[in-house]
């Protein structure tokens, strides 16, 4: 692994040792590719409770975009023209794919995980017993964790420059609601709860209505939090209008499982999913 960091870093510091005569620098961006495809690299993860970035791996898939070549694939009736083929051997892996959902070489899907028609992309990760709903997009290097409802059309962002910059994160257990959209490295804490249609960025205000004065957060959702979309005044040259935020109203309850938790959120909160 300190090799293939090393090469990979030196490549992308040197984009000519790629069309150079040893070929190292390309065989080290091709493996390290099928290691993320096979599971046994991630761009990111959790170490003693705080989430690392590799962002080595995020150089390597940026170089393989150079290097890898246009090809014509062709599943059934469907024909694509593209750098990256589509995942194989799912079967094999223990992960259901509903056609027309597509998982990206490079990209790893944990035994158990159901893919409907959805879009995984390169360098993302989604955990065991996760459901990518119906239009559901994971965008690249984006990290799902297990047990993870993503609902119809959610929109999970991806990012891979800068490489050092971090990936949408959603933690284990977590339910995000139709047409929610989580971009810009936003992190989603541990069994959290989205209602429908919340929209997460880096400067999405996240304010923390439960007590006497408002909270704010930053950057991310903390666990168990139950969130719907909000608005908050703002004035303007032109006047005072109302801005979308994010608006935590309370937690799922510790006293039940996850599934009696979430259904307790909805009902007692009246979050729409």
């Amino acid at each position: 692994m300190s090799f293939a960091r090393q090469t990979i870093e030196a490549a992308f510091a040197d984009r000519s040792l790629l069309s150079g005569g040893d070929r190292r620098y390309i065989e080290t961006v091709f493996d390290t590719i099928d290691r993320l495809d096979r599971g046994e690299l991630r761009v990111a993860e959790k170490t003693d409770g705080e989430w690392i970035v590799h962002q080595w791996v995020k150089q390597a898939i940026l170089m393989y975009f150079g290097v890898a070549r246009m090809q014509v694939h062709e599943v059934g009736p469907f024909e694509f023209h593209d750098k990256i083929p589509l995942k194989h051997n799912l079967a094999g892996q223990g992960v259901r794919v509903v056609p027309p959902g597509v998982a990206r070489y490079g990209s790893f899907l944990e035994p158990g995980a159901i893919l409907m028609p959805g879009y995984v992309n390169i360098g993302a990760r989604v955990g065991a017993g996760t459901m990518v709903d119906t239009w559901a997009t994971v965008g690249s290097c984006a990290q799902i964790g297990k047990r993870v409802h993503l609902s119809g059309g959610v929109g999970i962002g991806g990012v891979l420059e800068p490489p050092s910059a971090s990936p949408v994160i959603i933690e284990d257990g977590a339910f995000v609601g139709s047409r929610c959209i989580v971009v810009e490295g936003m992190r989603i804490g541990e069994q959290a709860v989205l209602g429908a249609n919340v929209v997460l960025t880096k400067s999405t205000r996240i304010l923390d209505v439960t007590g006497a004065e408002p909270v704010e957060h930053k950057g991310m959702i903390p666990p168990r939090s139950v969130v719907i979309p909000g608005t908050r005044m703002k004035r303007f040259p032109a006047g005072e209008f109302g801005v979308p935020c994010a608006l935590i109203i309370g937690q799922r309850k510790p006293s039940t499982d996850e599934k009696t938790s979430l259904n307790d959120a909805l009902r007692d909160f009246g979050v729409s999913v």
